[in-house]
């Protein structure tokens, strides 16, 4: 198995790393109530998708 023959600088191993990003989620912004949603998903704080309701929010009671 192939192995360096001398160790590579800092700057060489970081510029490899440059690209080691986190990615952007790719979020959308619900239109009816204006949130941060997944695309194609349904919005979890007002249960709609594409103008109709899917899912009914119950909002829980703070004691």
């Amino acid at each position: 198995m192939p192995v360096p023959k001398r160790r590579h600088s800092r700057a060489r191993g970081r510029k490899r790393r440059t690209n080691w990003k986190i990615k952007f989620s790719g979020d959308s912004v619900c239109p009816r109530c204006g949130a941060f949603k997944l695309p194609h998903r349904v919005c979890s704080s007002c249960g709609y998708y594409k103008e109709m309701p899917v899912i009914e929010i119950v909002e829980k009671k703070k004691e």
